[in-house]
C-alpha cells in the first residue's frame, strides 16, 4: 500500500497513544515514506463496527442482547498479550453515526474510550459512506511511521481488506483478522493472513453464541431462522 496523504483517523480524533496500553493517536502529520523506527514495536487493532455489528446480527438472526455483545475490555487484554510486555498496543473502533442516533451511540463511544480504545466516528450521510477507507488510511499512516509489527483487523469485508492486508504481509507485517468464521471467508481461506474467530478470545462473550450454520449442523438437523420479516418484501 502506498502511504496516504491523509492524517490518521485516530489522529483526527485527538486520541493519545500510551506505551503498553490501549489507545490510538499520534501528531497530525503527513505520514510520508516509511522510515526507520526506534522504540517498541506496535500492534495495531482496527475494528470495523458496521461490518462486525452486521455479521453478529446475521449470526444471531436478531439484534444482539447484552449477553451476546462483545466485551471490549476482553479484546483489549487479548491485544496487550499479543503485543507483549515491551510492545505498544493501539486500538481504534471505526463507526458510522446515523443522524438522530447521537444520544444512543454516545454511551457506547464513551465506554470504549474509558476502556482505552480510540473511536473514529463518521456521519452516515449515505448508504456508501462507510469507514473502510478511513481504516486503511490509519493503517497506512502507522505503517509509514515505522515500527508496525502486527495489524489486527476486525472485519469480514474481503472486498475492502483482502488485497491491502496481503500487501502488508509481503512487506513483513504480521496480519491477523478477527471476526466470525461464517462471514470472513477471505481470511479463513487465506494462506498468508491469520484468522481468529472472535468467540475464541477469552471472555469476549458472556455466553456462548447460539451458532448454527450449514457447516455445523447437528445430526438431528436445525432450524435456521429468517434474517428479516417476510413482510419486508412489501417495502421493496
Amino acid at each position: 500500500m502506498s502511504p496516504s496523504p491523509l492524517p490518521s483517523p485516530a489522529d483526527l480524533a485527538h486520541a493519545v497513544s500510551v506505551p503498553g496500553g490501549l489507545a490510538g493517536g499520534a501528531p497530525d502529520v503527513d505520514p510520508g515514506p516509511v522510515v526507520e523506527h526506534e522504540g517498541p514495536e506496535r500492534t495495531l487493532l482496527v475494528w470495523d463496527a458496521p461490518n462486525m455489528d452486521m455479521s453478529l446480527g446475521s449470526l444471531l438472526g436478531a439484534r444482539p442482547t447484552s449477553a451476546f455483545r462483545p466485551r471490549f475490555d476482553a479484546v483489549g487484554r487479548w491485544l496487550l498479550g499479543l503485543a507483549g510486555p515491551d510492545g505498544l498496543a493501539e486500538a481504534t473502533v471505526f463507526t458510522n453515526v446515523v443522524p438522530g442516533s447521537t444520544e444512543i451511540v454516545r454511551p457506547w463511544v464513551e465506554a470504549l474510550r474509558n476502556v482505552g480504545f480510540a473511536v473514529f466516528a463518521k456521519p452516515k450521510s449515505a448508504d456508501d459512506s462507510d469507514v473502510d477507507d478511513d481504516m486503511l488510511a490509519h493503517i497506512e499512516a502507522r505503517h509509514a511511521e515505522g515500527g508496525l509489527a502486527h495489524v489486527v483487523v476486525a472485519s469480514g469485508d474481503g472486498r475492502a481488506f483482502r488485497e491491502p492486508l496481503e500487501e502488508l504481509v509481503e512487506q513483513g507485517v504480521r496480519v491477523t483478522v478477527i471476526g466470525f468464521r461464517e462471514y470472513a471467508a477471505f481470511a479463513v481461506a487465506s494462506e498468508v493472513v491469520t484468522f481468529l474467530d472472535l468467540e475464541e478470545i477469552d471472555g469476549v462473550f458472556r455466553e456462548p453464541l447460539p451458532r448454527v450454520s450449514l457447516d455445523t449442523l447437528p445430526a438431528g438437523g436445525a432450524w435456521l431462522q429468517p434474517l428479516r420479516s417476510l413482510r419486508s418484501l412489501l417495502d421493496r
